[in-house]
Order: structure tokens, then sequence, then C-alpha cells
């Protein structure tokens, strides 16, 4: 199920300003990438290109290519919202649909699908709800609001969402900046638990999550605020933390700046 990213030579733009230049990577299926780097340097936006959600932002665009194994994301003639259900995506801030029950935030992308079937849905739901560890603690009230939950319990609702529609890859975006520590390491022990089925990509400003949960780590910078964000190094997480290539790696992971 789980798919390769191969980025070759991709700039994003938004109108005539290029927020993102020329970054080539590789993300293996079945792992979790981590992307640091100080606040405006290109993570999220860069994340969003690997499932086109930029090109919800007026005048976002790439030059470049993003292979999901060996389809090309950016071919003429391929479907945006097509794209959407293979890479999903959770975002930073929990985001539960606030009208509908926990339940139904979980089949919603299904039943966006055609999916109708009762018994398939229920049996989707709970799939779901176990694989992001929340079926034991929702399961007595699935007809209650979404929005009724914790932080913690809404983001992993979120996780729970997005796995439903079954993808091959999962982009978080900061998906523990506005959680609690116990909600923090919970999610942290998901990602870790997905990532035998999915490949798994996370932006994070906590470089101790970086360290903890990720096989590799790549770490964007700019020179300077209104240039564009450029990858500088992606290594193995343990690498990137104890022998970095690059002055600037180094210089951010020990605090020197960021």
């Amino acid at each position: 199920m789980a798919k390769r990213i191969d980025v070759k030579d991709l700039n994003v733009f938004y109108g005539d300003f290029k927020a993102v230049e020329d970054v080539t990577m590789t993300v293996e299926p079945r792992s979790v990438t981590a992307f640091i780097g100080p606040s405006g340097c290109g993570k999220s936006t860069f994340l969003r290109t690997l499932n086109r959600m930029h090109e919800v932002i007026p005048g976002g665009r790439v030059q470049g290519s993003v292979m999901l194994d060996d389809q090309d994301l950016y071919a003429s003639g391929i479907d945006p919202v097509a794209v959407r259900r293979t890479v999903g995506m959770v975002f930073q801030r929990p985001n539960p649909f606030p009208t509908m029950t926990i339940f139904d935030n979980v089949a919603a992308g299904l039943k966006l699908n055609g999916m109708r079937d009762k018994k398939k849905l229920t049996e989707r739901v709970e799939k779901s709800l176990r694989g992001a560890n929340l079926w034991n603690e929702v399961k007595d009230r699935l007809n209650k609001p979404g929005a009724g939950l914790s932080g913690g319990q809404q983001q992993r609702l979120c996780i729970a969402r997005a796995i439903a529609v079954e993808p091959q890859v999962l982009l978080m975006d900061e998906p523990c900046s506005a959680l609690d520590p116990i909600s923090t390491l919970a999610i942290e022990d998901l990602v870790n638990e997905l990532k035998s089925t999915y490949t798994i990509v996370i932006v994070t400003h906590n470089m101790q999550q970086a360290a903890r949960v990720s096989d590799r780590t790549a770490f964007f910078n700019l020179a300077a605020q209104g240039k564009p964000g450029r990858l500088i190094e992606m290594d193995d997480t343990h690498k990137i933390f104890s022998n970095p290539t690059q002055r600037a790696t180094e210089d951010y992971i020990s605090g020197r700046f960021g």
C-alpha cells in the first residue's frame, strides 16, 4: 500500500513569489520522514505540494516533478482530488467537522467516495478508529459530536478520518503543536505504529520529536526573509542530529539560530 515519493527540481510559487526553490529528495515507503527548520523556510508549503493542497491558495503553482512510485502527480489529466485521496493530510490544529458525530466524521470521506453500505461503513469506521488508537475511548459514544472530544482525541479522530479512505501516504503538518505532552506522546506512539502501513511525512518544530519518531530528517532553511526556502540537508535522523554535514544544520539543531 505505501508508496515511494521522488521529488525532482521542485520550485513552489504563490503568484510571482517563489516560496521554495529547487528541492530534490526521496521519501522511502513505510518510513517516517521529518521536515525541520526555522519558521518561514517553506516546510509546510513544500509538504502541501505532495498532495497538491497548495493549489487551494490562489496563485499556487509548481515547477518540477513529484512522483508517487511511477506516477507524476502533476501530469496533465491527473485529478487533484484523487491525489488527495491517495495522499492524506492531518493539519496543525484538530479540525473535526463540528456538526458531525464521531462516526460521521470518520465516515465522511467514505461516503464522499460513494460507499453507502451501512455494514461496510461500520466496519471501516471501527477499523480506522482502532488504527488511530481511539476505538476503546469512543466506541460507546459514536453518535456524540466529534467536537466534544479532548484536543488529543480530536487529533486522533482526524487521523482516523484520514486513514479511513486507505491512502498510501500520510502527511502531518505539526500535528502535535496544539496538544499537551500526554496527547503528544499518544500521537507519536501512533505514528510509530502507522509507519508499518503508510509512508509518513511530518513537519515539526519540535526537534526532540523529530529525533524520536522519524527515520530520516530533512532540514530546510532560507538565506533571508523574503528569500525562497531550500532543502539544506537530508539524511538518516541519527546522522542529522549527531553528525550533520552542513554547518547550518548543526547551528540550527544546537540552538544557535532559529
